[in-house]
């Protein structure tokens, strides 16, 4: 059996302790007033407050009554959405398997909310369908989660749709509010799926992660399968500069659409293409997140 959180443990902890959880800490306050460690501020005391939480001190110096209020901390739900259609199962331009990739960035995410002490839950799916996960705690969840996700992924399964997995998350997930990170391929935003992101985001705190793909004009290129057509790649794709130059302009416009429209819907968005630059992939977007819930 194929374990993901050691692998996931090994390569994080060549960050700072203090780096992985100061990513996380201090987004996670509630607004609401209740019971944790961390004060709010001090109000007069009126009739029916616990005398407990009376200050003594600050009462003194004010020369009246003075409770202390506290911030309540609430868990939070992470919800992993990762794709799972049969694109996954190729090759990135690094030649890193995006399976592995895919699975080892939604396995960050998750271990860091574990270690919060948050619920994670997962859901996953291709163009035949959606499939999920509840959430739960603990680290032995996330890692049958993770394996749910990487077996699903194989060359003989169905296509690749983002609109098909954000539709079964919005019939399925009841929760008024989670943290969405979706991992997937590089995805066309037509309307389908634009209007499926944007209810998602009205619901949910949405960011985003894509997997690269494989630049089929390079000239180095082994011998390789096209997963989605089922067979070997036509040696006319490489070694053509005109193709390749007009191959990387569309791939630049790609991206700047893809990141334009991800920018109109307030969805921040992180692009990996191997586990060294995933960790601080994943790091940079989190960043972003906390920086814009401020």
């Amino acid at each position: 059996m194929t374990t993901h959180l050691p692998r996931i443990k090994a390569r994080l902890a060549l960050h700072s302790h203090r780096k992985v959880r100061g990513v996380l800490q201090g987004e996670y306050a509630s607004t609401h007033v209740g019971r944790s460690l961390d004060l709010h501020d001090l109000r007069t005391y009126v009739r029916g407050d616990d005398v407990r939480d009376v200050d003594w001190k600050a009462s003194a110096r004010g020369g009246q009554m003075l409770v202390k209020r506290y911030v309540a901390t609430r868990k939070h739900t992470v919800l992993l959405v990762v794709s799972t259609g049969r694109s996954m199962a190729a090759v990135n331009d690094r030649l890193v398997p995006k399976q592995d990739l895919a699975v080892f960035v939604a396995g960050v995410v998750g271990w860091l909310a574990v270690r919060h002490g948050d619920l994670v839950g997962v859901a996953y799916g291709d163009a035949a369908g959606g499939r999920s996960r509840p959430a739960s705690g603990g680290e032995l969840r996330l890692e049958h989660a993770l394996g749910a996700v990487h077996d699903a992924i194989g060359d003989s399964g169905a296509a690749s749709d983002l609109a098909v997995v954000l539709e079964h998350v919005a019939r399925t997930v009841r929760r008024r509010r989670t943290i969405m990170v979706v991992v997937c391929d590089d995805p066309v935003l037509d309307e389908r799926t634009t209007t499926l992101l944007q209810r998602a985001q009205a619901q949910h705190e949405v960011l985003l992660i894509t997997v690269g793909d494989l630049d089929p004009t390079r000239d180095d290129l082994p011998d390789l399968t096209d997963v989605d057509l089922g067979s070997p790649l036509p040696d006319w794709l490489s070694g053509d500069r005109r193709l390749q130059e007009e191959y990387a302009a569309r791939l630049a416009i790609d991206a700047q659409d893809l990141a334009s429209g991800l920018a109109r819907l307030g969805i921040p968005h992180e692009h990996v293409v191997d586990h060294a630059s995933a960790v601080p992939a994943v790091f940079r977007l989190l960043e972003r997140h906390r920086r814009a819930r401020r």
